[in-house]
């Protein structure tokens, strides 16, 4: 298969999967929402179980509950029978996922369930199959048509299936108030976590650290500051340390592409007047989007005080570093 052709099939199973995607979306009902209440209620944990792909899926959504203060817990169908099942204590509401419905290992969990008087919701591609008629709440995921060539392979329905899931993950946030400071606490070593609660004034580079010439610096002085400081750039202050510009080794490279003779250049002839900053208590999460989301993308950001001195410089490998800080 060439490049266009195996491009043209991607896009085609990408295609197929939004198109199940929005007709699962289309049949949201009230079950949906009942669902979402049995899980904000829920005494204790929220286990969710399912075999093959399905168990995958509701693996994933189980961990992604975790990360947002939901105790979920994922227990593998078959392993449930021979003693796991144990982990629901009475009252755990229970997501029991299978695309067909017709789930062996599921199916024989339920008596137990409903002895435990554990409400049970069920994620299912069946909504006439026998496990949506045998829990509280059916989720119906189903879908017309596998995206894969012989439809035969869990594509599209495993897709609705870790989709849905995802819905009652925002949904049950919501209504929990979940909060950015909150998501931080469950991860407090990841990048994710990091950029929510370390500021820039944790990691920026100051002191002697920070490369800086005044705007009369010659050229040639300018690039041997940035070289020595190795943070790619250098902030051009004024006689009250106020910033009065930022030279980036982009805007070196301009430089020596528009003017043969380079001596008589200082600092302000090519610097950034008024660049974009940011304050030292800044998330690391606000100054990467501050990075990322202007035109021509930065990757570093001078820092300063509400009187405009210059108090650092940051860049974008200081945040992405800060990940195993």
């Amino acid at each position: 298969m060439d490049f266009a052709a195996a491009v043209a099939e991607g896009q085609k199973v990408i295609d197929m999967e939004i198109v199940a995607l929005r007709e699962v979306g289309s049949r949201l009902d009230r079950a949906f929402a009942e669902a979402v209440q049995i899980i904000i209620n829920s005494p204790g944990k929220v286990i969710f179980s399912g075999v093959g792909k399905s168990g995958l899926v509701a693996s994933s959504i189980a961990s992604s509950f975790r990360s947002t203060g939901v105790p979920a817990v994922y227990v593998n169908g078959s392993d449930a029978l021979h003693g796991d099942l144990g982990v629901c204590a009475t009252g755990d509401a229970v997501v029991l996922i299978s695309n067909g419905g017709s789930t062996s290992e599921l199916l024989q969990m339920l008596p137990m369930l409903r002895s435990q008087k554990s409400p049970t919701i069920a994620i299912v591609g069946n909504p006439s199959s026998p496990l949506a008629k045998g829990v509280d709440v059916t989720l119906d995921t189903h879908v017309a048509k596998e995206a894969d060539p012989l439809d035969l392979v869990p594509t599209s329905s495993a897709t609705a299936a870790l989709v849905m899931g995802h819905a009652l993950i925002a949904v049950v946030m919501r209504a929990n108030g979940f909060s950015k400071e909150q998501f931080a606490a469950f991860h407090p070593s990841g990048l994710l976590g990091r950029s929510l609660t370390l500021k820039v004034g944790d990691v920026m580079h100051t002191g002697d650290q920070l490369p800086r010439v005044a705007a009369t610096t010659p050229i040639k002085h300018v690039i041997i500051e940035i070289s020595a400081k190795a943070l790619g750039a250098a902030c051009v202050l004024d006689e009250g340390q106020g910033l009065a510009g930022l030279i980036t080794d982009g805007d070196i490279r301009r430089m020596l592409q528009t003017y043969d003779d380079v001596r008589p250049i200082t600092a302000e002839t090519i610097m950034t007047v008024d660049p974009i900053t940011v304050g030292v208590d800044t998330l690391l999460g606000d100054a990467l989007k501050v990075m990322e989301e202007r035109t021509g993308q930065l990757s570093v950001l001078p820092v300063v005080d509400s009187s405009g001195r210059c108090l650092g410089l940051l860049r974008l490998h200081d945040i992405v570093r800060a990940e195993t800080v």
